[in-house]
Parts: C-alpha cells; sequence; structure tokens
C-alpha cells in the first residue's frame, strides 16, 4: 500500500483508556472493510511514528573484468 494518509488529527480528542468490555469497539471495527481497517492502523502508524520518506538506498553497480592471461 503505497498510499499517503493525507489527514488531520485532533491529538486533544484522544483519551486512554484499558480494553476491558470493548465490545462495542470490535463491534465497530468488524463493520468497517478490510480496506478502512488498513487506512486506519495507517494513519494511527503515522500519527504514532510520523510520516517519513523511505531512506535512499544505495545503488548497485555491476562490473564485469576481464582476467588477463599470462
Amino acid at each position: 500500500m503505497a498510499t499517503e494518509v493525507e489527514s488531520k488529527v485532533d491529538k486533544s480528542v484522544f483519551s486512554v483508556t484499558t480494553l476491558e468490555n470493548a465490545d462495542d469497539e470490535v463491534a465497530y471495527w468488524l463493520t468497517k472493510t478490510p480496506e478502512e481497517r488498513l487506512r486506519a492502523m495507517e494513519l494511527i502508524r503515522q500519527t504514532v511514528y510520523g510520516y517519513t520518506e523511505p531512506a535512499p538506498r544505495l545503488q548497485r553497480v555491476l562490473e564485469i573484468a576481464q582476467l588477463e592471461r599470462s
């Protein structure tokens, strides 16, 4: 999934709670499609870790050398 999620998140509306009696939370996510769940997971990941571009990779160079015969 190479799509960047472009959303603004109001972090002031989040609260920390326990997962006791989380039946309503499970029921909510079961009503969502797998794509909606993945988008939500990516939004949460970007909120926690930030959005960063992938690190540039080293260019691979292949050179064939001829051996000199004596």
